[in-house]
């Protein structure tokens, strides 16, 4: 098993690590953030971890398209979508697209960074 990888975690580049931990902490139901001031780790449920590196030019993707398009972003399951939209708004988070709640139940969204992120109830 040696050569073959297992998942470690995901590492989103951003200007304020501790910002944008704290908004994933708090949308997520996490403990906070433990780290150093430019680089932050969230560990969740299972092992599952997300990492915030600073990168002091960091600019936010121009989603969908544009000059800085998306990277990657984050797919996270709720059963209540208009709860979690209310609540993901309250936290920070800018909501970019629900045109794919009327077809198959998810919305985007972007994290205070700029990083987009879809709720799906799918």
């Amino acid at each position: 098993m040696g050569a073959v990888p297992t998942f470690g975690s995901v590492v989103l580049d951003c200007a304020d690590p501790e910002r944008v931990a704290g908004f994933y902490a708090e949308l997520l139901d996490w403990p906070k953030a433990t780290g150093r001031a430019d680089w932050l780790t969230l560990n969740g449920p299972g092992g599952a971890q997300i990492e915030f590196q600073r990168a002091p030019d960091h600019q936010r993707p121009t989603w969908p398209t544009g000059e800085r398009p998306q990277q990657l972003h984050l797919d996270l399951r709720v059963t209540d979508l208009p709860a979690a939209h209310d609540r993901a708004l309250a936290l920070g988070a800018e909501l970019l697209d629900d045109q794919g709640m009327k077809s198959t139940g998810f919305r985007v969204y972007a994290d205070p960074a700029g990083h987009p992120f879809c709720l799906c109830a799918c």
